[in-house]
């Protein structure tokens, strides 16, 4: 025949089997939160990154732009290369030069 101690020490055991229970089933939920959250940041870090080297791509073309227009606009300024461009694309002549012309 079991004595009350013992009968209330299965008592005590089978409670602390339940608070032992339902501590791993938070502490599970918990780290499934925690993974999700982790795989989530990590696919959001991804999408960063492509956003991050696609915006490196467009501020390299613009200033590789940006400095050809630079570069044009200083010759522009240049007296000889205005001639130049006259006698090409317009068929201006200086004083005192005869154009040619190629026919084919």
């Amino acid at each position: 025949m079991k004595t009350a101690v013992e009968s209330n020490q299965t008592a005590v055991y089978a409670g602390t089997k339940r608070r032992l229970k339902l501590w791993f089933i938070v502490v599970a939920l918990f780290m499934g939160w925690a993974l999700y959250t982790l795989f989530s940041q990590i696919d959001r870090q991804g999408q960063a990154e492509l956003k991050l080297a696609d915006a490196q791509q467009k501020i390299a073309a613009a200033t590789k732009q940006m400095e050809d227009l630079q570069q044009q606009v200083a010759r522009l300024n240049d007296k000889e290369y205005i001639g130049q461009i006259a006698t090409k694309e317009q068929g201006m002549v200086q004083k005192g030069e005869t154009q040619i012309q190629v026919v084919e």
